[in-house]
């Protein structure tokens, strides 16, 4: 299979090839990008996207509260500057029978087509990532296919505390269930942390089956027991094949720039224009194609007029922010919005000033 390469560059790729394949198909696997800022700065204790590296998603249920963040701990002489770093802060001793705790990274089916799932020639593939935490024990992958409701998963082991450790771990290939061919959701590669009884009453779903809770994460440690624990990854790498290659480092600005087709946050002193009552729209430059129509919202909400959301129209006083929607969801260059005010005005210029919008297109 003919990949795609882009120029040697020094920068991590591999000398053997010449050039860059894109074997990997985890998007920020060195945990390099985090757009939504290093952190942390507060712990969540549900279900979505926070501060830390960019395209991990916690899912969260009943297994306490946590912190994720980019760290610079990371394993020595192996070329990587960051990590994503999980801490407790407030424990779940005793699980409840349906809580489970994950580190997910959600695919698009039109990304995976080369995995040949659902045909008679499907292909293995290899994980393969840097871990490290000081509660040793048995850990979960799981791969689960939402397009087909089929899962399988694998184990592996922390054996030493607080120490980074190179784990590897392949899986086969699955031929039931084809993958959609779009931008929607397929694949969900999933790190567990901790799980309730539901998910470990069966037997470990070590080959393709159709969903099944109980088969999820059997055997997996409760890393969620004490506010001590930590848990950090990096040098997440999925490729087809049955073994594992050196970790592919993309150049920064490239890796960065796959990590805006889901989340990117516009500049400053956009301009746009003022009509009605008190509502302005304004068109909104994407820096980088997104995956679809992206929901838009705003950062901060000083009064300072010069920061947060405050709205500075042209030659008149500024007005707060109170509500934002898109009047049009293009992906390729841009799209309206609408912002709705506090204050009544018809100028017929306007825009932002500190106030940076964030576009989100994330599975």
């Amino acid at each position: 299979m003919a990949l795609s390469t882009i120029p040697f560059s020094g920068l991590g790729a591999d000398a053997s090839n010449q050039g860059v394949n894109f074997r990997n198909i985890i998007i920020n696997g060195d945990m390099s990008i985090a757009q939504r800022g290093a952190g942390p700065s507060g712990s969540f204790g549900g279900s979505g996207y926070s501060e830390g590296p960019d395209r991990w998603r916690h899912s969260l249920n009943s297994c306490g509260n946590w912190q994720t963040s980019q760290s610079t701990d990371v394993p020595s002489g192996q070329g990587f500057a960051s990590s994503l770093k999980l801490d407790c802060t407030s424990a779940a001793a005793s699980l409840a029978a349906t809580a489970e705790f994950q580190m997910v990274q959600r695919m698009e089916g039109q990304m995976l087509q080369q995995l040949k799932k659902g045909t008679s020639n499907a292909e293995s593939t290899t994980m393969s990532f840097w871990v490290k935490s000081n509660k040793t024990g048995t850990y979960i992958v799981r791969i689960s296919d939402s397009d087909n409701s089929r899962h399988i998963a694998k184990s592996y082991t922390i054996n030493s505390s607080s120490t980074w450790e190179k784990k590897t771990i392949t899986f086969d290939g699955d031929t039931s269930g084809v993958l959609d061919n779009d931008n929607a959701r397929s694949i969900d590669i999933m790190f567990f942390l901790a799980a309730g009884s539901n998910l470990q009453s069966g037997t470990l779903a070590t080959s393709w089956e159709a969903n099944t809770i109980a088969n999820q994460a059997v055997g997996q440690v409760n890393v969620a027991d004490s506010t001590s624990n930590e848990w950090y990854l990096t040098g997440v790498q999925w490729e087809v094949g049955t073994s594992a290659s050196d970790f592919e480092f993309l150049p920064y600005d490239v890796n960065y720039q796959r990590c805006q087709r889901y989340y990117q946050r516009g500049g400053n002193g956009w301009t746009g224009w003022a009509y009605g009552s008190n509502n302005t729209e304004m068109y909104c430059n994407l820096i980088t194609p997104m995956r679809a129509g992206p929901s838009v919202s705003y950062s901060g909400s000083s009064t300072d007029g010069e920061n947060g959301g405050r709205m500075h129209i042209a030659g008149v006083a500024n007005y707060t922010i109170t509500g934002i929607s898109d009047t049009g969801s293009q992906t390729t260059t841009g799209f309206l919005i609408n912002v709705t005010t506090g204050g009544n005005d018809t100028q017929k210029t306007a825009g932002i000033k500190g106030c940076p919008f964030i576009m989100e297109s994330e599975l």
